[in-house]
Order: structure tokens, then C-alpha cells, then sequence
């Protein structure tokens, strides 16, 4: 590349995890990056996920296993997915793509794809955080997952072989060992597996304001504006945002759940959905537990932060736009109870969220240009992953627009993996991009 091209002007469409990373990646290579995004950076998913690199989450989202636990999980009034009604004729194509993506030969696919980013994804964190001089907010605080029941021995110890065979350090607990490890949890637990090697951050909101801050400081520029679509123009890229036109050598799409509306604009069909995160925050917890904390049965996710002991669960695929659905934080509430020691604090000081998760239907995020506008690029579509992925992401998406060989092979990251069709041009299919 070029010594002029070093200096050109890049724009980083989304402040979330994923694209703070990517602005100070690419400002650690000399580039010129200014980010957009209608929040404040960490304001949109990044604000209440779980906390915790979930490296061990190799298999994608739809298995044969998962297919068929999925009515039970559905029709449980506290189970961990949900599809409201009254989206379900639009979510229904996706259902298609996402049954069909639930083939072996696709699973295997999917899980070596997983398996590459999460197994790269700890020592980029490192890396990131070395440069900015923030290596605190990457704890190796280990993970711990429970059984509540004996039925699930069996599964446990499938699960065990199966990352072990994949080269995942795994301790097996009895209920004894279990409490020995985490005192904070209720005696109703059977047994458990223990990730001595997985880490976890501070606080993911104060996290991604530190990598803004650096940015920033290194002389990254913000807008809080909102992109409505991108029009390649000639070498370049103009950005047509709600306060006027940017133009740039270049663009990265790092908008999460909003980006497929972005690709849409530029001729490409992403079927992205989204899935909605619930979590409960008790700011006075922090310190119930000693380490993350995920439950098998109940498929929910406890870990303790700066800013208190969160609480994640649920899959909900309910779109943009459908208000939060209150009894999700109620099962929360119940979860909670029945799993920690001294649930004391959710009825009263628990604070509640939700946000939107970007997932496409074989689980793997779109790392990759765009095959006709060389100049657009994107990084979405993380799902459940987006703050175990971004720091590699964005190693692997700065190696790409700097003319080098990503460390990895983005072919199952591409963003035509699908088989869409691109539009003859770019402003024939604009779209805006909701708030």
C-alpha cells in the first residue's frame, strides 16, 4: 500500500465493541478514522452483554440437538427462547435458513469457523489492551457452568470430550468441589465444568468508553450522527448521514443489528436478525460470586463486575422495534433466585436492559468486503460473540483494507455466502438506517 494511502481517511460506521476496536486497529496503522454512531460509544449491545470471552462456544446456534430442544425451551414459560407472535411471519424466512443451517456437513463448518476466531480471540484482547496501557479490564477470572440436576451428567460429560477434543483446558466438579469453587451459589447444584483458562472483563461498557477514549486521544474522531446509507464515489466512499455527506477513502460497517439495512443500500441481501438480550444488573452484587457463572438448564449467565453482579439470558428473535417484554425480567428474577446463595437485592435494586444482538442464521459474523466497492467493508453479525470476536475482528479486518494476509482464512466470513444477488447500483437501494 501506498505511503499516501497510509494517510487516507477511513470511517467506522458503529461505536460498539466491534467498532472501537476496529477504529484503533486501524489507527494504529496510520490511518485517518473517524467513527459514527447515533449513541455515545458502548451505548448500543455493547452496553449489557455478559461480561465474559465465551471462547468455549464453538457450535453454532443451530445443531440437530438444538432443533430439537428448542419447542420445549419455546413453550416454557421461563425457558430461554422466544419468539413473539406477532413477528413471526416476517422471522419465518429466516427460520428457514436457520433450520437449514442445522445440517452436519454446515454445523462442522460452522464450528471450525467458531472455533478460529474464538481460539485467536484472548491474545488479541491482550494485544488491544497492551496499546492503550488498559490490561486490567481483561480479567483471567476462569468460568464456571452447573447442572442442578443429575440428568445432566451424561451431557456434561459429552460436552467435556467434545471441547477437550477441540484443545479446551476442562475440570470436571462434583457438587462438593462445585461449592468449594463458588460459595456464592445455592446447594441445589449437582455438578459442574470449570474453564480455568477463560477470562472476563471489568465492566464491557466502561471497556469500550476506555477504547473511545484512547481512540480519541490518539486523535480519532467521533460524530454522534447517524449513517442512512453509503455511496461509493469514485475511490471513495460518501457517508449520507442525518447531519450531512462524509466522504472517505474508505468504510467499515460495524453497525450490529442495523448493518444489514447498510448492505442493503449497496445491493447486498444480509439475512440478519436480531436477537434480543435481556439482563438484570444488581449494582450492590458484585461481589456474590467469584467468577462467571453459566447454568446449563436454565441458559443464563452470572458475572460479577465493577458495576455489580450481572445477569444475562435469553433469546428472544423479536426485530428492532417491539417495546422490551416485561416477564422476561421476571424469569430472570426467578433464575437468579433459585441460583445463587443469597439472591438478596433483585426485587429491589436490580436494574433492567435490553439490547439487540446481530445474528445470522449459521452463527458466524460477516468479516469482509464488498465484492463490487472494494472501498466498503464489513464487520457485524457476532451474535452472542461480538465482545469474545472484536479484537481479533478487527486485527483481521485492519490486515484485509492494509493490503496483508489476514492471520486467518475469511472465506466463511464472506459476506455473499448466501447467494444474494447485488442491485445494478448502489443508490437504487438506500435505505435508513432506524435509530
Amino acid at each position: 500500500m501506498s505511503e499516501g494511502a497510509l494517510g487516507s481517511r477511513i470511517a467506522v460506521v458503529g461505536a460498539g465493541v466491534v467498532g472501537m476496536t476496529t477504529a484503533l486497529a486501524l489507527q494504529r496503522r496510520g490511518y485517518q478514522v473517524t467513527v459514527l454512531d447515533p449513541r455515545a460509544p458502548g451505548e448500543g449491545a455493547s452496553y449489557g452483554n455478559a461480561g465474559f470471552l465465551a471462547t468455549e462456544l464453538i457450535d453454532p446456534l443451530s445443531t440437530p440437538a438444538m432443533l430439537r430442544k428448542a419447542p420445549g425451551l419455546w413453550l416454557d414459560p421461563h425457558g430461554a427462547v422466544a419468539l413473539p407472535l406477532r413477528y413471526l411471519p416476517r422471522l419465518l424466512p429466516w427460520l428457514a435458513r436457520f433450520i437449514a443451517a442445522a445440517r452436519p456437513s454446515q454445523v462442522a463448518k460452522g464450528r471450525q469457523a467458531l472455533a478460529a476466531l474464538n481460539g485467536a480471540s484472548v491474545a488479541a484482547w491482550q494485544r488491544c489492551l497492551a496499546d492503550i496501557d488498559a490490561e486490567e479490564e481483561l480479567v483471567a477470572s476462569g468460568y464456571l457452568k452447573v447442572w442442578e440436576s443429575s440428568r445432566g451428567r451424561a451431557a456434561a460429560m459429552a460436552e467435556m470430550e467434545h471441547l477437550r477434543r477441540w484443545g479446551y483446558e476442562v475440570e470436571w466438579l462434583e457438587a462438593a468441589e462445585v461449592r468449594a469453587r463458588e460459595p456464592g451459589l445455592s446447594g441445589a447444584i449437582s455438578h459442574g465444568l470449570f474453564f480455568p483458562g477463560a477470562h472476563q472483563v471489568r465492566d464491557p461498557y466502561a471497556l469500550v468508553r476506555r477504547l473511545a477514549m484512547a481512540f480519541q486521544a490518539r486523535g480519532g474522531e467521533f460524530r454522534q450522527t447517524r449513517v442512512e446509507h453509503l455511496v461509493p464515489a469514485g475511490d471513495g466512499v460518501q457517508l449520507k448521514t442525518n447531519a450531512g455527506t462524509l466522504t472517505v477513502a474508505q468504510a467499515v460497517v460495524a453497525a450490529g443489528a442495523w448493518s444489514h439495512h447498510l448492505a442493503a443500500g449497496l445491493g447486498l441481501t444480509v439475512p440478519l436478525e436480531t436477537e434480543r438480550g435481556y439482563h438484570l444488573t444488581l449494582p450492590d452484587r458484585g461481589e456474590a460470586l467469584r467468577q462467571p457463572v453459566g447454568s446449563a438448564e436454565r441458559r443464563c449467565v452470572m458475572t460479577p463486575m465493577t458495576c455489580g453482579l450481572r445477569v444475562v439470558g435469553f433469546t428472544e428473535l423479536g426485530g428492532l422495534s417491539i417495546p422490551p417484554v416485561a416477564r422476561r425480567y421476571d424469569s430472570l428474577r426467578h433464575h437468579t433466585g433459585a441460583l445463587l446463595r443469597d439472591p438478596a437485592g433483585l426485587d429491589t435494586t436490580a436494574t433492567e436492559w435490553m439490547g439487540f444482538r446481530p445474528t445470522l442464521p449459521d452463527s458466524l459474523p460477516v468479516i469482509d468486503s464488498h465484492p463490487t466497492y472494494p472501498a466498503v467493508h464489513f464487520a457485524f453479525g457476532h451474535q452472542h460473540l461480538g465482545l469474545t470476536q472484536a479484537a481479533i475482528t478487527a486485527e483481521l479486518m485492519t490486515a484485509r483494507i492494509h493490503g496483508e494476509s489476514p492471520a486467518l482464512d475469511l472465506t466463511p466470513y464472506h459476506v455473499t455466502r448466501f447467494g444474494q444477488q447485488e442491485a445494478p447500483a448502489p443508490e437504487a437501494g438506500s435505505v435508513t438506517t432506524p435509530e
